[in-house]
């Protein structure tokens, strides 16, 4: 999927010269978090967010520096602190150091910019000018639509179980150990795990595909170093106990 298929437009934005007032309104009437700051010509010149206003003389949170750390950093770094403190204006407290991406970029390049630069939205920028945004919240709601209805048509069992069968082996995590029986869309799992947390991937599995009604779990973990074999009761009873202990 491209960004083009889920980016919001129009985009509400603000200009440089926009009070941070006004920007601060804007954003708790549209419940935003942040706001792409455009020039007159349509050009993105930067953006405005929850993040610029945290450090505020307004709230007494403006950064406050030893006079030996005001030394280290220097006159220039104290004399930014302090226009993001007390400035008025948009373009004086925006961050000017944006990520943007393309319409025809894929939603997978974007997660990853948003995770490497921990943002939580990406202009759209064509020819310089800028045509949308997408957000965490476009993402969410791409997942929501493509996530099958709980009243998704039945499927055979036979269906199921190969479909089941096919994901597990497509993982590395050791889901070819892992037998799976259908009835009437109940999913009985059985056979071998070697890690505890394989039993949750295997679960998720079976909850991805359509038609599944239940899921009976019956995987037996067996410890790589001892070759002790543990089933999901005694597994069950180990985990009880463990609650037991540290509740107490």
């Amino acid at each position: 999927m491209l960004v083009e298929a889920i980016m919001t437009t129009p985009v509400i934005s603000v200009a440089p010269s926009t009070s941070i007032r006004d920007a601060a309104r804007l954003m708790l009437a549209h419940r935003i978090s942040g706001l792409p700051v455009v020039a007159d010509d349509g050009a993105l010149v930067g953006m405005v967010s929850e993040g610029d206003f945290l450090r505020r003389s307004e709230l007494g949170t403006q950064r406050k520096r030893s006079w030996w750390l005001e030394f280290l950093v220097g006159p220039g770094t104290v004399a930014d602190d302090y226009v993001h403190a007390n400035g008025r204006k948009v373009g004086e407290v925006m961050s000017s150091n944006i990520e943007t991406t393309r319409r025809d970029a894929t939603l997978d390049e974007v997660v990853e910019t948003m995770s490497r630069r921990r943002i939580k939205r990406l202009p759209v920028v064509e020819n310089g000018k800028l045509v949308g945004i997408v957000a965490r919240s476009d993402l969410l709601r791409a997942m929501a639509d493509a996530l099958p209805a709980a009243d998704a048509a039945v499927v055979d069992d036979e269906r199921i179980r190969a479909d089941i069968l096919s994901e597990l082996a497509r993982q590395s995590w050791g889901g070819q150990m892992i037998h799976v029986h259908v009835d009437h869309g109940a999913v009985e799992l059985s056979g071998a795990i070697f890690d505890e947390r394989e039993r949750q991937a295997a679960h998720v599995v079976a909850e991805n595909v359509a038609g599944v009604k239940s899921i009976s779990d019956q995987l037996a973990w067996i410890e790589p170093m001892s070759g002790v074999v543990i089933t999901p009761s005694e597994m069950s009873n180990v985990k009880t106990a463990a609650s037991a202990r540290t509740s107490a």
